[in-house]
């Protein structure tokens, strides 16, 4: 196990991005190929979780696509991952808030953390 740990260590590089957790409300942009054309995509959506560390870390976000929950996982380290933006400051008491998949409307609102 000391090897992949070097070799994480050594060759994968390793993002800057903003300090988010569970509850916050991010918008990640990333890169698409479609054919020969690229483009910038952005998901914007509130975090459910964070887990893993180092080059294998990941996080999930989920947004409401009309009446339809959508979720995605991204790794930390995905090439096509371009930046991380905070939108909001949420205020949750867990680290996993996968009750979030079940509320809807007006209980699905998370407190807003004032900075």
């Amino acid at each position: 196990m000391d090897l992949v740990k070097y070799v994480q260590d050594q060759y994968v590089e390793v993002k800057e991005f903003p300090e988010f957790a569970a509850g916050d409300t991010i918008t990640v942009y990333y890169k698409i190929k479609e054919g020969a054309k690229e483009r910038t995509q952005f998901f914007r959506g509130v975090v459910l979780q964070r887990r893993g560390s180092g080059s294998t870390e990941t996080f999930t976000i989920r947004k409401m696509s009309g009446s339809i929950g959508v979720e995605r996982i991204f790794p930390v380290n995905m090439p096509a991952l371009e930046k991380v933006e905070i939108n909001k400051k949420g205020k949750v008491r867990r680290a996993r808030i996968f009750y979030q998949r079940e509320l809807t409307g007006k209980a699905a609102r998370i407190k807003e953390l004032r900075r």
